[in-house]
């Protein structure tokens, strides 16, 4: 009699092979999996399956969905409990992981490495200027799947230790509808470096990129901008002076690009495809079988993307021969021929992995290619295939088993595009249109559902977001909020669409409202005029005049906040005023009027522009609106002090400081807003007093927040800080003081204009020389 000691998996196991009748050899034989593997599991030698071991011996043992799921659910219970995916941080230059048994390439990456090495080239890049240097530029091209951002990742682990900087990586997403557009990636990647996001959209896209210049310039590290579709989306990206290296993969040659070293990537070679095999599939059992090895190899066109699928299928299939693969991608060649990588057929390895796969994850794979987004995280998964999150989880492992699936970033994972269009077409094939629309359906419900429930819970007057209910994710901050709605924002963006063309105005209106506190923390994404539009439209269609005003004032901001349109602007505060003056609503009358002063500040009109402002701020009174109230006293202290009218400034600080101080609002001003408001206003009133040559005051004023910008991302504003607080001290005579403040300024260098840092090094010599004459007027 057979012990019956071991896991519970490994009695499940047991128990069901010998309901079939199967000694161990006979199930080895049936599924793939070596007999020893097989009596390890039973034993409990092997404590965690794999998901496609799994899968394989339950097709070994011709199990059906309820056995299926039964053994699946004994061999998860093994593992460490699933947890809610809190939100990670979406950035624009994390490196994806590398491929660990990466084989090859030998000649291409000596090409590279070469180029890495090498000084700046003497030449000058078009458009850098006669003398400027032009760094290394790297354009990696070749057919898809033929591993050029494999290659370029690579290259960038092995490179970003010995480099100050380290390793960046964008996704130019050059096959998509709408690529990322040059001035798109500049404002992300200088984002990623530092800069303040509110002070780069002000800016002209001509002034971005040469800031995007300067800040490269004076990096050491790589700079891989991936899958690129033409010249146009990265040449203006390209380095003018420095030592960045850019690494540039596409499909194309990109034969616009000039001075660029272009690196070729074809079929692997013979001996190259060898190893990738016997770096997947073993040594051993590829030795043992060459002339299979060989046919395997020939069948996948040497096409890394093909072999790396191929070889992952029969990994997990450790007792079956090479031969038993190679013959099974010869008849699948024959079967399905719908893809094609120019010339090389890539469906027989992935028509094979995806035909030996259980149908939960078959079902999965298919449904995945419904995403609208590049990239797509775990609970989304879920939510598509009407799964549990733990079970989406092994799902998506045995998908990256089968290499029918890549992580990306973090915990979030992608197609290759290939395989996306293979999964696509499966899905045509196989679901009907009634489950398609289905899961389409709920994703775009959950979707905007949770983007509403993230945006709202942002807001400092609702608390934590409200749990979701489904368990699949933690939202307990507003951090892990914008999180999430930075990381799927292609994803709902794409829903958002959906909605808006479908006429869903209520779904519309409800999350454009939860975005208007987002979209003042992510002024950088290029979307929020199409939202705020479509959000009116929608409100109008309600016959919601209030919910349209307030539209129609997010898009006067959207419009000249993100996009410069002056006119544009005042037309939607002007439409956002009559609309509320005509319900009757203060709120939004207060709030179109903050909106107009911004655009007759624009105009140089500082006068009248407080003055809109003293309107609104009355309003926001009687509405009873601390909220609103407060930071439209801040935007007046800046007004009236530019205007010439000091004592209003001050008289405006005051009352700030007086709400503050009124116990009534002990509870109704949130804590983040006291901050905030407080550290602003205090900001700009002590521009009234270094206009007033009060510099005692000023020095008192600055000290007292000296620090607090810099620590809430306000890097401008602190150099600002630093600057006139040195020449405020540098009146007063206090020339020690005044230097320490100086050189603060010179420390921020890269994360603040670069005219601040030009004015406090010429202060600094000027000081250092005695002939340092600090200015009387403060801008």
């Amino acid at each position: 009699m057979e012990s019956r000691s071991g896991t519970p998996f490994g009695r499940l196991l047991r128990e069901l092979r010998q309901d079939r009748g199967l000694t161990i050899e006979e199930l080895a034989e049936a599924s793939g999996v070596s007999g020893r593997a097989i009596g390890d599991m039973e034993r409990g030698r092997s404590l965690r399956p794999r998901r496609g071991t799994v899968t394989a011996l339950v097709q070994g043992l011709r199990l059906d969905e309820a056995a299926h799921a039964e053994l699946l659910s004994v061999a998860r219970a093994g593992r460490p409990g699933a947890e809610p995916v809190a939100a990670v941080k979406a950035s624009p230059y994390t490196l994806p992981r590398g491929v660990r048994d990466f084989v090859g390439r030998h000649a291409e990456l000596a090409v590279l490495r070469a180029l890495a090495q090498r000084p700046a080239e003497d030449g000058a890049r078009p458009g850098s200027g006669w003398d400027a240097p032009a760094p290394p530029v790297a354009v990696v091209f070749g057919a898809p799947g033929s591993g050029k951002s494999t290659l370029a990742v690579r290259l960038a682990e092995e490179l970003a230790p010995g480099l100050a900087d380290g390793a960046f990586l964008l996704d130019m997403r050059g096959l998509d509808a709408q690529p990322l557009s040059a001035q798109e990636a500049a404002l992300r990647l200088l984002g990623a470096w530092g800069a303040d996001e509110l002070e780069l959209v002000r800016l002209s896209p001509q002034e971005r990129l040469a800031r995007y210049h300067a800040t490269a310039a004076g990096l050491r590290g790589i700079l891989v901008l991936d899958d690129a579709g033409s010249e146009s989306q990265v040449r203006p990206l390209l380095p003018r002076e420095g030592s960045l290296l850019v690494v540039v993969t596409s499909r194309r040659t990109l034969a616009g690009l000039e001075g660029v070293q272009r690196v070729e990537l074809g079929a692997l070679t013979q001996q190259e495809s060898t190893s990738l095999l016997r770096a997947v599939v073993g040594a051993g059992r590829v030795d043992a079988e060459p002339e299979a090895a060989r046919s395997v190899t020939e069948s996948c066109g040497h096409l890394p993307l093909a072999l790396r699928v191929a070889a992952n299928w029969a990994a997990t299939r450790t007792n079956w021969s090479l031969q038993r693969l190679a013959t099974r991608l010869t008849d699948e060649d024959r079967r399905l021929d719908s893809l094609s990588a120019g010339d090389l057929r890539v469906n027989s390895a992935f028509s094979l992995s995806y035909s030996r796969l259980a149908p939960g994850a078959a079902r999965l794979f298919r449904l995945l290619s419904l995403v609208p987004g590049a990239d797509f995280s775990a609970p989304l998964a879920a939510v598509l295939a009407g799964v549990s999150l733990p079970v989406a989880e092994d799902v998506l492992e045995e998908l990256l088993e089968a290499g029918l699936l890549m992580t990306y970033r973090q915990d979030r994972y992608r197609f290759h595009d290939l395989l996306r269009l293979y999964a696509r077409s499966q899905h045509r094939l196989v679901d009907g249109e009634q489950e398609s629309a289905a899961a389409r359906f709920g994703l775009r419900s959950w979707l905007l559902d949770t983007v509403v429930v993230a945006g709202r819970g942002y807001g400092p007057d609702h608390g934590a977001p409200v749990p979701d209910p489904r368990g699949l994710l933690v939202l307990e901050d507003r951090a892990q909020a914008l999180q999430w709605i930075k990381a799927e924002s292609d994803n709902w963006l794409a829903a958002f669409r959906e909605a808006a063309e479908g006429g869903e105005h209520a779904r519309v209106d409800a999350v454009s409202g939860a975005m208007r506190l987002i979209s003042d923390d992510w002024v950088s994404w290029g979307h929020w005029v199409e939202i705020f539009e479509h959000a009116a439209r929608a409100a109008a269609a309600l016959g919601d005049a209030v919910r349209e005003a307030s539209h129609r004032n997010d898009l006067a901001w959207a419009y000249w906040v993100c996009e410069n349109r002056h006119d544009d602007a005042i037309t939607a505060a002007t439409c956002a005023l009559a609309l509320a003056e005509a319900c009757g609503d203060l709120v939004q009358q207060a709030r179109a009027h903050v909106r107009l002063s911004v655009m007759q500040h624009a105009v140089g009109d500082a006068s009248a522009a407080a003055d809109s402002c003293r309107r609104a701020m009355d309003l926001f009174v009687q509405a009873d609106d601390i909220t609103g109230y407060l930071p439209a006293c801040n935007v007046s202290i800046k007004l009236l002090q530019e205007a010439g009218r000091m004592q209003e400034a001050i008289k405006a600080y005051q009352e700030v400081m007086d709400a503050y101080a009124d116990p009534r609002n002990r509870d109704r001003i949130p804590p983040n807003v006291r901050e905030i408001t407080g550290l602003i206003a205090t900001f700009h009133v002590s521009f009234v007093h270094l206009d007033l040559g009060h510099w005692a005051e000023a020095v008192d004023t600055l000290r007292s927040i000296r620090g607090q910008l810099e620590a809430r991302g306000y890097h401008r504003r602190e150099g600002q800080l630093h600057l006139h607080l040195a020449h405020a001290l540098a009146h007063l005579g206090a020339d020690a003081e005044a230097a320490t403040e100086y050189r603060t300024v010179l420390t921020l260098a890269g994360r603040i204009p670069a005219a601040l840092v030009d004015e406090a090094r010429a202060s600094l010599q000027a000081l250092a020389d005695g002939r340092l004459s600090p200015p009387t007027r403060f801008e």
